[in-house]
């Protein structure tokens, strides 16, 4: 029977975007076609899968495979198999879909993002989403498609570097594109500054005007205005204002409204009466996602695995940045391409002297924690809570998941038969702790060392 690629991938489509987020939707799953079917006899089909990133493949390879091999079969009424491929360009007369821009964009002239204060390459298309942060995601472009009307006011909350500014740059520009003109991004030690300027020149009116006028006021780090009796009243009358004209408001916080002090109750009140979402650190499939994202827009072509290397070694999202001004100097100093070499250089990975690449085995990295924080092995994996046991525990816990690459159920099974939600806990817990204390990330980066270099043992 004769198979219209485009009608049975759109079928396919239609299940998918039911069965998940709108942000893994748009990231991984619209980014591809059905761009060939081959017979295999009679009752076997062989699907080919285009994909525009070798990074979506290994995805949907991994996530999605059986999915979409169920809903291939059910529509073809064949067995199909699938085959995952990178595709670019036309391949057998089929044309791979490319994806259109999210938002329907219109001209967005220099002048037009000076006045707004927004900067050009923060847009929802450059914006990986992930687990960590597909709620902040699809929060936000439900902002951006119906401004004023869905979550308002948008409050994004969550540590230094995980993406909150740009997902709050991102509405701006989607409306900018989309004619609206009466745009503001500010910080608030910006609005503070006026404030008090307008005081000092009595011109509070002018200052007054300049942000009650406004379709959208994004405003970052509102956290800073607590404490400032002044700016807090005048933010106040200014918040009742635009939410007055159903105008959009949007917030970013390193934390939930309830959680900053010296903040008035009916500002809290407020902020935590449209949408408060949160982002949290970035997972190594993310970290992943946004190197290569990067890595693009600096015009460095980075193979999948070097990424996949550095995001093992380095958690926080500032760090992969100035990463990639590393790597970029050293590419046009150097006139190389970017290899394990170079980037085992740039972030100084050392291996044992004898040039031998080491096995790490599970005693081994549990030996190493027990004499790291002066716990025994049995007190490890026994149910004290203390945190002085507890804590060794969470990191024993997310080395076994992240280094030796072991399921959740196993390592909850190693260390006293704990279900794998406690290890699932534990390791987020450890790489938020990571994402924000540059110290504790120096304690990981130096057992992580210890482990390659000895096995464990500690002097």
């Amino acid at each position: 029977m004769e198979i219209n690629l485009e009608s049975t991938w759109k079928s396919v489509l239609a299940e998918l975007k039911l069965t998940v987020s709108e942000g893994i939707f748009n990231t991984y799953v619209k980014p591809t076609s059905l761009s060939g079917v081959v017979a295999v006899g009679d009752k076997r089909l062989l699907c080919e899968i285009g994909c525009q990133s070798a990074y979506i493949k290994d995805i949907l390879e991994k996530r999605y495979w059986g999915q979409i091999s169920q809903l291939l079969n059910h529509l073809t009424d064949k067995e199909c198999e699938l085959v995952f491929l990178v595709q670019a360009q036309r391949s057998k007369g089929t044309e791979v879909q490319s994806v259109g821009p999210l938002f329907e964009e219109k001209t967005t002239t220099p002048e037009r993002l000076h006045q707004t204060r927004l900067k050009p390459h923060l847009t929802f298309d450059n914006y990986a989403v992930g687990t960590s942060n597909q709620m902040a995601y699809a929060a936000a472009t439900a902002v951006a498609k119906d401004p004023g009307q869905a979550y308002n006011p948008l409050f994004i909350h969550g540590g230094v570097g995980v993406g909150k500014t740009h997902l709050m740059q991102a509405i701006g520009l989607a409306l900018l594109s989309a004619g609206e003109d009466r745009i503001l991004f500010c910080t608030s030690e910006e609005f503070t500054n006026d404030l008090v300027e307008g005081i000092r020149n009595k011109s509070t009116d002018k200052v007054r005007s300049k942000y009650r006028r406004l379709k959208l006021l994004l405003i970052d780090d509102i956290q800073f205005i607590a404490g400032r009796a002044t700016v807090q009243e005048e933010f106040f009358h200014t918040f009742n204002s635009l939410l007055s004209e159903t105008s959009q408001i949007v917030m970013t916080s390193d934390r939930p409204p309830a959680e900053i002090n010296k903040l008035e109750e009916r500002l809290r009140s407020r902020f935590g009466a449209g949408m408060v979402v949160d982002i949290g650190p970035a997972d190594e499939e993310l970290r992943t996602a946004i190197l290569l994202i990067k890595s693009r827009q600096k015009n460095i072509e980075l193979p999948i695995e070097l990424a996949k290397f550095v995001a093992q070694h380095l958690t926080g999202l500032r760090e992969l940045e100035g990463f990639l001004v590393r790597l970029s100097s050293e590419i046009l100093l150097t006139k190389q391409a970017p290899s394990i070499e170079l980037v085992e250089k740039l972030l100084k990975v050392t291996h044992p002297t004898n040039g031998r690449v080491r096995i790490i085995t599970v005693v081994e990295v549990i030996n190493l924690i027990s004499n790291y924080y002066g716990v025994g092995i049995q007190q490890l994996k026994g149910d004290r809570r203390t945190r002085s046991i507890a804590w060794p525990r969470q990191i024993l816990m997310h080395l076994l998941r992240t280094d030796l690459k072991l399921p959740f159920d196993e390592v909850g099974r190693l260390i006293g038969g704990r279900d794998h939600t406690t290890v699932m806990h534990a390791n987020t817990k450890v790489t938020q702790e990571a994402a924000i204390n540059s110290d504790f990330q120096t304690q990981l980066q130096s057992l992580r060392k210890q482990l390659l270099i000895n096995g464990g043992q500690t002097s």
